[in-house]
Order: structure tokens, then C-alpha cells, then sequence
């Protein structure tokens, strides 16, 4: 494990910030050597995914051990087990205190919310950094749906751009208070209707009575939730959520579609994509990468369970540009 740690931190080096503030994938396993582990640094505090059948909590602490001698500024570490007994589902501090762990890291001069123990997750994508970026560069003066927004960190970032106008939509109202944090890290106004703790389904057909149109709508649901309103399935029902979506987006705006499901294939999900567009109203514009550190460094073959190209990862996200019959903008 040693020299694939070292190979990866190498191939890493660019990553780290003087202060230490930022976050970034460390080691990933799928492609640079043990398709069990994943490392991520959220700030000071380094965060080990362990995928293993197994759980084995040795191995565990020899690679944190191996990890704080080679950069010995982090002050904490969360075990993330996939075997974890009931009450530790959401991590276990295994190095330093829980009061050392991280509560925000900053990417690009934005800030974001961390909260490393209360969810399976660290409460920020690391794959979806590039879309983050896109919606800095993209989304000044717009009017932005983010649904399936959890905690709201594609909506932070349209929100810097800044755009003019950002609702943030998910049913976790405590999903929605780690956004609305993030949002005071930056000074951010938190505006009325600007955070709507509602159902997709419902939401969704409340803006359409309304007539609400948007520049663009961001949609990242999960791989599987099931409401009494709905059923979001990424695997069987792939492009169900983002018709919905569809017609809130103004003439010329843009459908954001994301699609992290393991087991749908790049090219089945693009292929989704564009018959989505087969009526003219919709095109591909652009594929967004998923950051290098998350896809592997140093030259291994991901054990992907079906390939994700044209894509890099299986996180697969792509903008699609609308047209609108009645040419309305939002």
C-alpha cells in the first residue's frame, strides 16, 4: 500500500493549497490498485471510504498511520465502512477528536459546508467538482433550479457566479440547512423561496401551474427514492426526472442532466439523452468532466462494473440546451 500511496500523492501534488483548506480525492482505489479504498482530504481531515467484504479494522488504521507520516499537517480521520455496524453507518472518528473534523472546505474561493459524521457522505461531491465550476463560469444573472439540490453545493456555486435567482429544492429539510450554511460562509442572503424543502414531483408540478420558467435547471437526483408522489429509478426510468424538469426551462436555458448510476453505461445514458432530443427541443451542448483526482492518476484501468465512455466516470453529466415551441425565456 505504501508506494500506491506514494505513487498517488505524487501524481497529486498540484492539489494542495498552502492552507489546506481545499478538498480532493487522494487515493482511488477503482483505478490505482485496491478497488476497496477510497481517500478523500476534506481540509485537515482525511476521510477513508473502505469498500472491503471484510471489515478490518487494522488495515484500516495502517493506511491513515501511512497517510498522516506523508502529510503530517491533518488532524483528523473518519472511517467510512461499508461493514459498519448500526451506530457508526456514518463514520467513525478513528484519528484525533470529533472536534477537529473539518465543518468547511473552500474550492475555487467559494465555500462549502462539511459535515463529515452525519452522513454516509461527506455532504460534497467531489465528482461533481467540474459541474460546480461550469455553474461558476456559466450561470451569472440566471434564474437556476437546483433539484435534488441535498446539500445545495451545485446551487452554492450558480449562487457565486453569481446568479440572479437560485431555488434550491429538496424534501431533506436538514439537507437544506447544511446549503442555507453554506450560504452565510459566504455571505450569501438567504432570499425567500430560495430553499424549498418539497417533494421533486410536487415541486415540480406546483412551478409548472405557476409557469415558473428558469435559465437553468440542474437535476442530480439519486440513484434510487421512491415517495408517494414518485419514483426517481437511474437505472430502469433513467430520463423520468428530467422530463419533468423539462418544462421549466426557459428558451435557450439549459437541462442539466447527471446520472451516477454504476451500472448504466455511458453510452446507454447518452444514448437516453438523445432521445430525449429526437423532437429538436433539446441538444447535447456539452459533456462535463469529472476531476482527474477522482477518475485515478496514475495510469491504472478503472474496474468499472460497465464502462462509462464516452464519459470518464460513472458519474455522467452532461448539458442539454432547450428550445421552447413558445419561445418563452425565463
Amino acid at each position: 500500500m505504501q508506494s500506491l500511496l506514494d505513487a498517488a500523492l505524487r501524481a497529486r501534488a498540484p492539489l494542495l493549497d498552502d492552507d489546506h483548506r481545499g478538498a480532493w480525492r487522494l487515493f482511488h482505489g477503482f483505478s490505482e490498485g485496491d478497488p476497496s479504498l477510497a481517500l478523500d482530504v476534506y481540509g485537515r481531515t482525511l476521510v477513508a471510504h473502505d469498500r472491503a467484504t471484510a471489515r478490518d479494522e487494522g488495515r484500516v488504521e495502517s493506511v491513515v498511520a501511512q497517510v498522516f507520516d506523508r502529510l503530517p499537517w491533518l488532524r483528523a480521520a473518519v472511517w467510512k465502512s461499508r461493514r459498519a455496524p448500526a451506530g457508526e453507518r456514518n463514520g467513525r472518528v478513528v484519528r484525533g477528536d470529533a472536534a477537529a473534523l473539518d465543518d468547511r472546505v473552500r474550492e475555487a474561493g467559494v465555500w462549502y459546508a462539511t459535515s463529515l459524521t452525519r452522513q454516509r457522505d461527506a455532504g460534497l461531491y467531489l465528482d461533481t467538482r467540474g459541474l460546480r465550476a461550469w455553474a461558476r463560469s456559466s450561470l451569472a444573472g440566471a434564474r437556476v433550479l437546483n433539484a435534488f439540490a441535498y446539500t445545495g453545493s451545485l446551487g452554492v456555486a450558480a449562487r457565486a457566479a453569481p446568479a440572479r435567482e437560485v431555488v434550491q429544492l429538496d424534501r431533506s429539510a436538514a439537507a437544506l440547512a447544511e446549503a442555507r450554511r453554506s450560504y452565510a460562509l459566504n455571505g450569501f442572503a438567504a432570499t425567500r423561496g430560495g430553499f424549498a424543502a418539497e417533494d421533486f414531483f410536487t415541486a415540480t408540478a406546483r412551478l409548472r401551474r405557476a409557469g415558473r420558467l428558469f435559465d437553468c435547471a440542474l437535476v442530480d437526483p439519486p440513484f434510487f427514492a421512491e415517495t408517494s408522489a414518485g419514483t426517481v429509478d437511474l437505472e430502469g426510468e433513467a430520463t423520468r426526472v428530467l422530463a419533468k424538469a423539462r418544462p421549466l426551462v426557459g428558451d435557450g436555458g439549459a437541462l442539466v442532466a447527471v446520472n451516477n448510476a454504476l451500472y448504466v453505461s455511458g453510452r446507454a445514458w447518452l444514448a437516453a439523452l438523445e432521445a430525449m432530443c429526437a423532437d429538436g427541443y433539446l441538444a447535447v451542448e456539452s459533456l462535463v468532466a469529472v476531476p482527474d483526482d477522482c477518475v485515478g492518476m496514475t495510469g491504472g484501468a478503472a474496474a468499472w462494473p460497465t464502462d462509462p465512455a464516452p464519459f470518464k466516470h460513472p458519474t455522467k453529466i452532461a448539458v442539454l440546451r432547450a428550445r421552447r415551441k413558445d419561445g418563452r425565456r425565463a
